[in-house]
């Protein structure tokens, strides 16, 4: 069944998660305290709602309960930011993760039970959003506007396969230029490589042949 995500706060980062999890095809409720983000993303994410995330009620009337991951990406307001995430914990939500305005605010986020804390100017927001989708994607570089190279952890599907059983090149268009192995990175590797359970591959190709493969071969296995 497909998650279905929240974004809380529509500023440049939280508005770049959002974009980027709808384009992947996600379920995505956009919501924010101001009217014109708000129409601005009406027509990107699946629901777009004017709403104070501090108030408990408006969170219960919105069916926050139903959605599997939420993200807060509230922009200077750091008292809202940590109001908004306890309600989150409170209504049992199964993963809340944060944007953080500085380590002060990280300490705190991390006591009160977010399951990840971000910071923007060090994430990009489009590297955080495919770690979103996938615990198993642990970096993301844009190489132009529509090339990426990715770093994953072998998914289950590909534990005991070789390159050649997998067919990565012909069945997604993505290239497959190394694979990490402990400390170990062989580089180029062979067709016959057999993928071991907790390699890394580092994947090269178009984000849409990326983003195929990851939902494929990737994707976090609950």
């Amino acid at each position: 069944m497909k998650k279905e995500y929240a974004v809380i706060g529509l500023g440049r980062f939280g508005g770049s998660i959002c974009k980027e999890l709808s384009r992947e095809g996600m379920e995505v409720l956009a919501i924010d305290v101001d009217e014109d983000k708000v129409n601005e993303y009406k027509d990107i994410a699946s629901h777009a709602v004017i709403a104070d995330s501090t108030d408990e009620n408006v969170l219960k009337e919105l069916g926050i309960r139903n959605i599997d991951h939420v993200i807060v990406a509230i922009g200077d307001n750091i008292q809202a930011s940590i109001l908004s995430t306890l309600m989150l914990k409170e209504l049992g939500i199964k993963k809340i993760t944060v944007k953080a305005q500085n380590d002060y605010h990280e300490k705190v986020l991390n006591k009160i039970g977010a399951d990840q804390v971000v910071h923007p100017e060090r994430d990009m927001g489009k590297r955080i959003a495919h770690n979103i989708i996938s615990n198993n994607v642990l970096d993301y570089l844009e190489l132009s506007d529509d090339h990426s190279v990715v770093e994953v952890k072998a998914g289950h599907k590909m534990i005991g396969k070789t390159l050649v059983d997998l067919d990565i090149r012909a069945r997604y268009g993505c290239n497959v230029v190394g694979i990490k192995r402990d400390r170990e990175i062989n580089v180029s590797p062979m067709a016959t490589e057999t993928i071991l359970d907790g390699d890394i591959l580092i994947i090269i190709g178009e984000d849409r042949d990326i983003s195929r493969f990851e939902k494929n071969l990737v994707a976090d296995d609950d």
